[in-house]
């Protein structure tokens, strides 16, 4: 059993900004591991903030996107937020997805090259000041055996928790990452004692995501062929409303969390037992938004 609280992923919610600082004051109170902000809206900005506002807990971004900010801008940032929160911050970067970039119009090249080469601008950087630790987001073998090489960490998202023990297991043998490597992975998390509902909560959520080829890949490699090729019949039809129903009861328990309060506990326990050091739960509700959601993550822990 570990005792330790997981990590939780924060966002800076529109018009609640100042209450989301509030928030992350009182997880901080409350003893959860860390606070990790993903590329919704501004993680960076929302990073400073915490570490302006909170005094001891680990921070960092979960993925911001190398391809929005030169590494040498990013730098200048992350070493301002690292020195004003007393070293507590991580610098968690990604390639994020190809239909997002090219929405944004960025021109992009090969992820493992490009991260790497990011990777190496970011810690060559000059007159930026001592430089925190960097993570990288990484889901297959390749990028997690760079992120073992040349980064300090690396942080999974939506990943299957049947397929971690593997990936890392293949990590070690391929490259052995320093001591104080980082292993994080953000997992969906919906508390109810309606168990369907806390599903049907997280299967919304995922929709996104397995509209994104990189991760129908990935979960195809991991054993959800079918059920990935279902889902792509699905996109390509535009039958959109189909989703939910294509994502499999299995596969749902493997990528996420939900149920009763001791179904997630029970959950968490396993996804520690696979040797994810930090999960980073990404808490939603069947009631609310992410304020009523971390209530309710809060209850779980009293």
């Amino acid at each position: 059993m570990n005792n330790a609280l997981p990590a939780v992923s924060l966002s800076a919610v529109p018009s609640r900004r100042r209450t989301t600082l509030d928030l992350a004051i009182e997880i901080e109170k409350r003893g959860f591991s860390g606070i990790y902000c993903p590329s919704f809206g501004d993680a960076m900005g929302l990073c400073q903030s915490i570490a302006e506002n909170t005094k001891s807990i680990p921070f960092g971004t979960s993925i911001v996107n190398i391809y929005t900010r030169h590494a040498q801008d990013y730098a200048s940032s992350a070493s301002y937020i690292h020195e004003i929160s007393g070293g507590r911050f991580r610098f968690g970067v990604g390639v994020s997805h190809a239909p997002m970039n090219d929405r944004l119009s960025v021109s992009t090249g090969r992820p493992l090259q490009d991260t790497e080469k990011f990777i190496h601008t970011y810690k060559e950087s000059k007159r930026v000041g001592e430089l925190p630790p960097i993570i990288i987001a990484a889901m297959r073998d390749k990028m997690i055996r760079l992120g073992a090489r040349e980064s300090d960490g690396i942080v999974f998202a939506n990943a299957a928790r049947s397929a971690i023990a593997g990936s890392l297991q293949r990590m070690n043998e391929n490259q052995k990452p320093q001591s104080d490597f980082f292993i994080g992975g953000m997992i969906p998390t919906c508390i109810s004692t309606d168990r369907e509902a806390a599903a049907s909560v997280n299967r919304k959520t995922l929709s996104m995501y397995v509209g994104l080829p990189n991760y129908r890949n990935y979960w195809k490699s991991v054993g959800y062929k079918n059920e990935m090729e279902r889902i792509e019949v699905a996109l390509s039809e535009k039958d959109y409303a189909s989703l939910p129903s294509l994502m499999t009861d299995k596969w749902l328990e493997d990528v996420s969390l939900f149920g009763s309060p001791s179904e997630v506990k029970e959950g968490i326990e396993k996804w520690y037992e696979t040797g994810l050091e930090t999960p980073i739960l990404v808490p939603s509700s069947t009631d609310g938004g992410q304020f009523k959601a971390f209530e309710e993550l809060f209850d779980l822990f009293t």
